[in-house]
């Protein structure tokens, strides 16, 4: 669902890049003091590395919808809400848009607010909380965990799909028709949904039956022993690697859901770039920061993950809480 800048109009890009900047101010001074207040401020670190560093990698991994013709993948976000809690896990998803945007020009610069608002903030800010997390109790059974995953997959994706739509109308600078497009982005993002919702039931639930107190709404206030967060967190590490290093390679190659709406809409899923300033500079930008663009280079799921640990590494550091001395 990563939208390019052929889609934004520089109107919406600065409106959509100041609300996000404004929730990850937000998201970031939140992730501090909540993890000090819990007494997991050690742990939330190394954590939110090693979960944007699997998001990035499983977001690789294009899989197919069977009867389309197109393709979906993981966006992650109600993942890491329950792994993290909503502000965290915002946080480390608007960290790997911006390094696949930057590293590997994966989604538009200008579309970049856009992006993080609906992939991020939709479902991390929106579809966890009002969805996910009224299904889900310290009590809850596998069953509610699955069925609560499902429906806050599916409601983060539409709701995603729809604002896309809005703003590329928004935005003015196509020639695609609202409805039209409408009329396919919701039913291919609604089955995107139901594959995210099944596989993240079957993560989740895999958490709560071994490591019950990594889930953010199952977990207690006394932190977790070192050796077992240590070993939980090279096993999410190792899974990345060999996510974003081998699995990537076997994606399948049809349009997302995106590019395949836009084919259906306009007949070709290539649209032209806007030509005016705006969209030349960020183009411009966007080449020289994008080291590997497309993915091309089978160290991308690597090298990508590692930048995720590094970038959610900064971030915490950044914000976490000073003791006062005594």
């Amino acid at each position: 669902m990563h939208m390019s800048d052929a889609l934004v109009s520089p109107a919406v890009a600065a409106a959509a890049g100041a609300a996000s900047l404004a929730l990850l101010c937000v998201a970031v001074r939140r992730t501090g003091r909540s993890a000090a207040a819990r007494g997991d401020e050690p742990h939330i670190v190394p954590l939110m590395g090693v979960m944007g560093a699997f998001v990035f990698a499983a977001q690789m991994v294009n899989f197919a919808i069977p009867g389309t013709g197109s393709s979906g993948h993981l966006v992650g976000g109600i993942l890491l809400a329950a792994m993290l809690g909503p502000w965290a896990a915002f946080a480390t998803l608007a960290s790997v848009l911006v390094l696949q945007c930057l590293l590997f020009a994966d989604g538009g610069l200008l579309a970049l607010g856009c992006n993080i608002l609906n992939m991020a903030a939709l479902s991390c800010l929106a579809a966890y909380p009002l969805v996910f997390r009224p299904l889900v109790s310290r009590s809850a059974t596998n069953g509610r965990i699955a069925a609560a995953s499902v429906a806050a997959s599916v409601a983060a994706l539409v709701l995603g799909a729809a604002a896309v739509t809005l703003e590329t109308e928004a935005s003015g600078i196509t020639a695609l028709p609202a409805g039209r497009f409408l009329l396919f982005m919701l039913p291919i993002h609604l089955l995107i949904g139901l594959c995210e919702g099944a596989a993240t039931a079957a993560l989740l639930c895999t958490v709560k039956r071994h490591r019950p107190r990594l889930l953010a709404d199952l977990r207690r206030d006394e932190p977790q022993g070192r050796a077992r967060i240590g070993t939980t967190i090279a096993a999410i590490a190792a899974a990345a690697l060999l996510i974003g290093g081998v699995c990537a390679r076997f994606a399948s190659d049809a349009p997302d859901g995106l590019e395949w709406s836009i084919e259906r809409t306009a007949g070709d899923r290539a649209l032209r770039p806007a030509t005016d300033g705006a969209h030349r500079r960020a183009a411009e930008m966007q080449t020289h920061t994008a080291l590997m663009p497309g993915y091309e280079t089978s160290l991308a799921g690597i090298v990508g993950s590692g930048a995720i640990v590094a970038t959610a590494f900064g971030i915490t550091c950044l914000v976490r809480p000073r003791r006062k001395r005594s």
